[in-house]
């Protein structure tokens, strides 16, 4: 083991180097608030897609995901499916017509989006807050980054944890979204690499003679030791034992593609026709790191039960499997992962407090009254600010490992869902702007739906739980759209707003 650590040590050590330098380059670049949230609207559609890529997969792709398909089998593989058709599909009935209306707007995250197009301070505000719940995907990012420091260079897992947490935090400190965007993509590929390179080596150390044959027994190993573990359905999973729950990790997924670190990402492509290509880019790159769901089974295969942690089941897969350098390298792809997840909602949520609620409520309803100048300095201070106490409050949160990092990281990614993809459809799709009211009840009834039936034990997957809630507010903007009028229209206005919207 000492080989390996040597190694992700020089690793990790390279790594960093490069990944501060293109820091140091963004924070050169970045003057404003805008440049911090969305690289100023200019950057290009392929360094989107693979920045989209490694952000909407995360470590979770690496360790927690793996770590479900050695525990559930084969139906974990419906997660594929999910991510493959939910991502897409989301990014494909939003994106387009958000970055369309985004023109006008130029709004520079998803609160201010929901903000400026229902003219609702308090849709902004709540919004706002309701992102915070973006801090559990933060800290199940902070707890990847501290299994592979404790298994593979030896510290305690809260030292690891403090470890991880100064690289990010110093790191998004600097450079905002230009070294969150630059970044993202070299990590992407990596991802990729390392998603084909353990699909391949399974494939290469199991073979029986052809591809069938194979497979075949790879199937029989693990039925061997446990029949639930060829189910397609396995009871004993948290997220696919039925139907019903698949149908909720397909509608999640489909829902997160719309998360607010996601959202920036499309704010900041440059020119919209470009928006088929980002989208291209990120399925085939998305596709190629999802084939590391592989290694769980391998790991089942290989090592049984006798595993430190799911969470750790890919990692050990690959000392037994791979010489030291490249387990050492899968090291830093799985921390690359972290990081290239974590400052994208750094950035995200931290433009809440510099743009959504500073600059676009208090500035300019003149509870704080500074020239627009002294303001936009101000913003960027702020920004930069929440990024420590954000990761304290992370860091702080998982100081006690869970039992699955990936179970963390759904408790954020549902609870925005569930309070935000009703405006945000209703935006998008409808021919008649809703009142304010509408959306701002959607907002409320959504995530208290989300909290009563996730911690209140009515559905304990929190993927599950989410999508319910998620319909439920969608529902609820449908609902109150049709019964509130908009107030900030009268007849005349909404036959020429409807018109307008159509052409």
């Amino acid at each position: 083991m000492s080989q390996i650590t040597l190694y992700t040590w020089i690793g990790f050590a390279i790594f960093l180097a490069v990944m501060f330098v293109l820091g140091f380059i963004s924070a050169k670049k970045t003057k404003n608030v805008s440049d911090f949230a969305t690289g100023g609207g200019s950057l290009g559609p392929y360094v989107l897609g693979l920045s989209f890529a490694a952000t909407y997969l995360s470590a979770a792709t690496f360790l927690g995901y793996p770590g479900w398909t050695h525990e559930w089998g084969l139906s974990n593989l419906w997660l594929f499916l999910a991510i493959i058709a939910g991502g897409p599909i989301g990014v494909l009935m939003v994106a387009k017509r958000v970055r369309s209306l985004n023109k006008e707007q130029k709004s520079l995250s998803l609160p201010d989006w929901l903000g400026d197009f229902y003219k609702s301070d308090i849709l902004r505000v709540g919004t706002g807050l309701i992102l915070l719940f973006n801090i559990f995907y933060i800290a199940a990012q902070f707890v990847a980054g501290a299994r592979i420091f404790e298994y593979l260079l030896g510290m305690s897992y809260t030292g690891g944890l403090l470890f991880i947490t100064a690289i990010v935090v110093i790191y998004v400190f600097a450079g905002g979204a230009f070294a969150d965007i630059y970044t993202d993509a070299v990590q992407a590929v990596m991802m990729a690499i390392a998603g084909v390179a353990v699909f391949i080596s399974g494939i290469v150390i199991f073979w029986e003679g052809s591809i069938n044959a194979t497979f075949t027994g790879m199937v029989s190993n693990i039925a061997a030791q446990d029949g639930n573990l060829v189910e397609v359905f396995n009871p004993d999973s948290a997220h696919f034992y039925s139907i019903g729950a698949i149908s909720g990790a397909i509608i999640i997924q489909w829902a997160f593609a719309s998360a607010p670190h996601l959202f920036n990402k499309v704010l900041g492509l440059k020119n919209e026709k470009d928006l088929g290509k980002m989208i291209a880019t990120y399925v085939i790159t998305a596709s190629l790191c999802l084939l590391v769901l592989f290694g769980g089974l391998y790991s089942r295969i290989s090592l049984g039960d006798n595993v430190v942690a799911a969470d750790l089941a890919l990692m050990e897969y690959a000392v037994w499997a791979f010489p030291a350098i490249i387990v050492a390298i899968f090291g830093v792809v799985i921390l690359a992962a972290a990081m290239s997840t974590t400052d994208g909602i750094f950035v995200s949520i931290s433009t809440v407090f510099a743009n959504d609620i500073f600059l676009k409520f208090l500035v300019k309803r003149r509870i704080v009254n500074v020239s627009e100048e002294k303001a936009q300095k101000i913003a960027l201070r702020i920004s930069r600010l929440a990024v420590p106490v954000v990761g304290l409050i992370a860091f702080l949160i998982v100081l006690q490992p869970p039992v699955y990092m990936g179970d963390v990281m759904w408790i954020g990614i549902s609870g925005v869902a569930a309070g935000t993809m009703g405006p945000i459809l209703y935006a998008v799709y409808s021919k008649k702007k809703a009142s304010p009211r509408a959306a701002e009840l959607s907002m409320t009834i959504g995530l208290l739906s989300y909290l009563i039936i996730y911690f209140g034990g009515i559905i304990p997957s929190t993927m599950s739980a989410g999508a319910v809630a998620t319909i439920i507010g969608i529902a609820t903007m449908v609902i109150f759209a049709q019964i509130l009028k908009n107030p900030q229209l009268g007849d005349k206005d909404i036959v020429e707003e409807t018109s307008a919207q159509v052409h």
